[in-house]
């Protein structure tokens, strides 16, 4: 019998907002998150609060040098606690109503509530969440299913040779995107699209030699370098959304995050091993090329993401030198949310 013709997922995956609403619970709430470097909460006070697929979250670094994470919302009516990005604080206090926590994440003090018995401050404690590092990474987890280190399956082995923990993080880059979480990863997964979208890395790859594996929890795509590459020729993606590539003298990380069914934002972190002046230009050039490349797949997965809304798309066939990977990526999602149908029958 000839093997069965892989096919890319059907529309809907792309554009249901129920099956994203679904994907928010089975995926993006059980499964870890990278936020970057850890040096971003190396000091006690420091705090990183982002949004996870619609989640507002944040790790702080107690005064004890614990680092901790919650949700960044109060428990009194739901305010946000702190904005977006680094920062530093002693005490957290929420903007609306001044309630006051400490960085142990309890209730310390509601100002001008009034008498009532049955409040407590003790039963009012920020809601926590997991945390975990990895190799100077930071991770969170909402509701996790597994441990971070059975999450990352065989990525350890993967990076095992590379000094990940000597390079700096000096610089990030924000991205938002109008396509689906999926769109953009089904093109971060595959090479094959490189001839069409990205003709400068072509140039300097030999195509012929690109390669992608999928093994236990990532994919992995290899090629050749040509004279006059900046790349390390090693790119990781890692399950459920986030990756990992190498280049001369450092690396980057990203995060792909839902904001929604049909918007898509990525942070880049990017790091280095020679910190020096004298290297200044050749980092920014390294960065540059990198954003370059991202900005490139903006437009073909927009127009894809439209195409896929329009009605017009029928699932086609996917390649087996060059798509395996975005097969194996759409089966993961595919029975996380069976997995999660199976659990509420």
């Amino acid at each position: 019998m000839p093997t069965p013709l892989l096919r890319n997922l059907e529309p809907r995956y792309y554009v249901d907002p129920a099956l994203h609403a679904a994907e928010r619970q089975a995926i993006f709430k059980r499964h870890w998150q990278v936020l970057g470097p850890v040096s971003q909460v190396a000091e006690p006070g420091q705090y990183l609060a982002v949004e996870l697929a619609g989640w507002k979250l944040f790790a702080l670094r107690g005064k004890d040098g614990r680092l901790r994470a919650f949700h960044n919302v109060c428990r009194h009516r739901g305010a946000r606690l702190l904005t977006e990005g680094n920062g530093r604080c002693e005490v957290l206090r929420c903007p609306y109503h001044l309630w006051l926590y400490d960085q142990e994440g309890k209730l310390r003090k509601a100002p001008w509530f009034g008498e009532d018995p049955g409040f407590d401050t003790a039963d009012w404690s920020l809601e926590p969440i997991s945390l975990d590092t990895w190799r100077g990474l930071l991770f969170v987890a909402i509701d996790p299913e597994t441990s971070l280190l059975d999450q990352l399956g065989d990525l350890p082995e993967e990076v095992a040779d590379y000094p990940l923990e000597s390079f700096a993080a000096v610089g990030s880059e924000r991205f938002v995107m109008r396509s689906n979480w999926k769109t953009y990863t089904d093109n971060f997964v595959e090479g094959y699209h490189i001839p069409g979208i990205h003709p400068a890395f072509h140039k300097v790859i030999e195509f012929e030699g690109f390669e992608t594996v999928a093994r236990r929890g990532l994919v992995r795509m290899t090629a050749p370098q040509k004279g006059g590459s900046i790349y390390g020729g090693k790119w990781l993606w890692m399950w459920p959304g986030w990756t990992l590539s190498v280049f001369q003298g450092g690396m980057n990380t990203s995060r792909i995050n839902p904001l929604s069914v049909e918007e898509t934002e990525l942070v880049y972190h990017f790091y280095f091993a020679d910190l020096s002046e004298a290297a200044a230009p050749h980092r920014q050039r390294t960065i540059d090329t990198n954003v370059a490349i991202v900005r490139e797949d903006f437009g073909i997965c927009e127009h894809t993401q439209r195409n896929y809304a329009s009605g017009a798309y029928r699932p086609g066939p996917l390649s087996p030198k060059h798509e395996s990977s975005v097969a194996y990526f759409q089966g993961k999602v595919r029975d996380a949310l069976d997995q999660r149908r199976a659990a509420a029958e």
